[in-house]
């Protein structure tokens, strides 16, 4: 085959995939199967999208906030509604004051809602959730260039802000049952939690009046979305058969915290303080939805395990040590900032690496030997 050949079976006529039948590709002068065109790569193929995703882990969200609203009344509807909403009008007037493609439809804003409400206590003013969502989004998401470039996770920075901004109202919990109404006063009126809250008596080193049952299945006060392990763990595990977050993170973040309060217990009884550690606080809620955020964790599996055993060794310093109960927001944040540095140091090895440090190690050694020679 002369040259001239060779050019011409390279060159494809414009309509030639439509005139190509199904497994062909027709050039001018041959044709051959689509299966040997090659295009650059990286070569993977997933059908999955930004809005499938995030649809996927609203899914996984719904029992909790289902769980949420029958245990504290319609007001964890409204919270939600305000901050699913605002999430969004944000979103879209951030965009537009940008001179960016407007995406609320990717789900993405939507979702940092629905995490922004779960992680609210059902007395908490309206106004709240409106606050963490523009902090949320205008501050942490859109500022750093928007959705895949922000670097911490937006509803835990959101909830750090306004946590320590109104520490009043954010810590202010009610009893389970309390039905708090869709709209109207909810400064008082209402059972209160009068006793300590789980994390509060755990961190006192009592253990709490309610049972580990209680704990597990929901009946306890506290934020909307996070009372229920039993809700969380299901979503939780929806989402790894779905494939959409792996299991490093959660696996390494819940274990090291087991592990760490099993062997450093602040009650008698080892077992019994590590399940309620367990149990309490949004320890669920964040290893299972907060720190698999794709744009906030490490890509590799070693880098995951790491960083989910972070998230834990500071969840239990924080609750141990800290001035707040709960730590795992601040794990999470601080887990984020180093999310780099664990991507750089497990970076995977790219093929046929090991062979060229082995040939490169033998041409030293021989040069070394020549010159000694």
């Amino acid at each position: 085959m002369n040259d001239k050949e060779t050019e011409e079976m390279k060159v494809v006529s414009p309509d030639a995939e439509a005139e190509a039948g199904a497994g062909e590709v027709k050039t001018d002068s041959a044709s051959y199967p689509d299966l040997l065109t090659v295009s650059p790569s990286p070569h993977l193929r997933n059908h999955d999208s930004t809005r499938s995703v995030m649809t996927e882990v609203i899914i996984a969200l719904i029992p909790a906030l289902v769980w949420g609203v029958i245990t504290f009344g319609l007001r964890a509807l409204t919270l939600t509604l305000v901050s699913v909403v605002a999430c969004v009008a944000f979103e879209a007037l951030a965009q537009l004051a940008l001179r960016r493609r407007i995406t609320v439809s990717d789900m993405s804003a939507a979702l940092t809602g629905l995490f922004i409400a779960l992680n609210m206590p059902v007395s908490a003013p309206l106004w709240i959730p409106a606050v963490a969502s523009f902090f949320a989004i205008v501050i942490v998401k859109q500022v750093f260039g928007g959705i895949g470039k922000n670097i911490v996770n937006p509803a835990m920075a959101a909830r750090v802000f306004v946590m320590l901004s109104w520490a009043g109202q954010m810590t202010k919990f009610t009893a389970a049952g309390a039905r708090y109404p869709f709209f109207g006063n909810v400064a008082g009126g209402y059972d209160a939690v009068a006793s300590a809250t789980p994390l509060a008596a755990l961190k006192s080193g009592n253990v709490p009046d309610a049972s580990l049952f209680d704990m597990f299945t929901g009946k306890i006060g506290g934020c909307i979305g996070e009372v229920s392990t039993l809700l969380l763990l299901l979503g939780g595990i929806y989402l790894i058969v779905r494939r959409i977050i792996t299991w490093h993170i959660p696996v390494a973040y819940i274990g090291t915290v087991a592990v760490l309060t099993y062997a450093f217990p602040k009650t008698g009884d080892a077992v019994t303080f590590m399940l309620y550690e367990l149990t309490a606080g949004g320890l669920m809620l964040g290893a299972f939805f907060m720190a698999t955020d794709y744009t906030t964790s490490p890509i590799s599996p070693m880098g995951r395990i790491v960083y989910g055993i972070g998230c834990g060794a500071l969840t239990v310093l924080i609750r141990y040590f800290g001035g707040y109960p709960e730590g795992t927001s601040f794990a999470i944040l601080i887990m984020n900032l180093l999310v780099w540095y664990l991507d750089s140091a497990f970076k995977p090895r790219w093929f046929g690496a090991s062979t060229l440090k082995r040939r490169e190690r033998e041409k030293k050694k021989k040069e070394k030997t020549e010159k000694a020679a």
